[in-house]
């Protein structure tokens, strides 16, 4: 019934404050034994990928005619305006499947393919600067300046996209796109670096988290197109946070880096895990869990288990997550009671 209700936003059919007194009427209903109210998703988190059969044929039908349009237009047009017309396309089938038919995973294909058209053909037609810009900047700016640039007009067409179709991974490829804009240009002048490059990616990452609970934020219900819209962008925030982070603390890999790496690593995404519980997101913890793999495997090779590490790396992860998944909601109630009362309460609620 939730996602049902859900859906009844996302068509316009209810608005979001109907749907908020639906919904508090059916948690009222619960105390009535001739109602049953098992069928409501007790999952907060959940994903409009495909509400049906028809949105995987459709999605691969849409992979099969646009990378024949792009083989073809290249043959045929040349490289430089295969593109565009890749992007013409995708808007074109988004005229049908995701403005009239409102089917999500076609939808998110098509603004996949939309935006990488764009931004590739952008790239392409303003690589002529590359050898404009060079002897004049230098080496280390080659390609840098020319990426930011197509990143702008790629952040342009995308806007327009989303005012088109609203498609809710469309912000999060728009932050992606403004984000390329602002670090390309500083990476050719400061150099790319490694502590330069994971500083400015931590930084992304945050300035998209921060957007994320904007939108997580102004929808505690999560009945609206706001919640999947904060979705994307904690999924676009959690590798560029944790993977910089820890990619410094492990300096590469973990195993070979003595126990106090390893126990540093479990400590940071114990940390994630704790942001995941507050926020109610994910993938902020899933983002985490490969070095936390590493840093198991680590320390069972380190206290003479090397024979067994992989086994029983996977083990420890597997019954960890499994551990959180079952007391993801009791987890979360006790944390809440931890925080200060007003953030706490601007917190998605924990469900029964």
């Amino acid at each position: 019934m939730r996602a049902l209700i859900a859906r009844g936003v996302a068509d316009a059919i209810i608005t979001p404050n109907q749907a908020k007194r639906l919904f508090a009427l059916a948690l009222e209903a619960r105390a009535d034994p001739e109602v049953d109210f098992a069928e409501i998703p007790q999952d907060d988190e959940r994903l409009r990928f495909v509400t049906g059969f028809a949105d995987i044929f459709v999605t691969l039908g849409i992979a099969l005619f646009l990378g024949a349009a792009a083989y073809l237009g290249a043959d045929l047009l040349g490289a430089t305006r295969a593109m565009p017309l890749v992007a013409l396309l995708s808007w074109i089938l988004g005229e049908f499947f995701s403005l009239r038919r409102r089917m999500a995973l076609p939808s998110i294909a098509l603004l996949g393919a939309f935006a990488y058209a764009v931004f590739t053909a952008a790239r392409s037609g303003l690589g002529s600067f590359d050898g404009l810009m060079g002897p004049f900047l230098g080496e280390r700016f080659s390609g840098l300046p020319v990426t930011g640039a197509a990143a702008e007009v790629t952040l342009v067409f995308v806007s327009l996209h989303y005012w088109r179709f609203g498609v809710p991974i469309t912000v999060a490829a728009g932050m992606l796109a403004l984000l390329t804009t602002i670090i390309a240009p500083l990476l050719a002048y400061l150099g790319a670096e490694p502590p330069v490059l994971w500083t400015l990616l931590v930084l992304a990452g945050l300035a998209s988290f921060a957007v994320a609970m904007h939108f997580d934020l102004s929808d505690r219900e999560r009945l609206t197109r706001r919640s999947d819209i904060a979705f994307w962008l904690h999924l676009l925030a959690a590798p560029l946070i944790v993977h910089p982070v820890l990619q410094t603390v492990t300096a590469g890999n973990a195993a070979t880096t003595g126990s106090g790496t390893a126990f540093a690593v479990i400590a940071i995404v114990l940390a994630l895990s704790l942001v995941a519980l507050v926020t109610d997101r994910r993938a902020i913890l899933v983002s985490g869990l490969l070095y936390a793999g590493y840093a198991i495997g680590g320390l069972i090779q380190e206290y003479g288990g090397a024979g067994l590490s992989l086994p029983l790396t996977l083990l420890t992860l597997g019954a960890f997550v499994l551990l959180l998944s079952v007391g993801w909601q009791s987890l979360r109630r006790t944390l809440l009671r931890l925080l200060p009362e007003d953030l706490a309460r601007r917190m998605p609620r924990p469900r029964d």
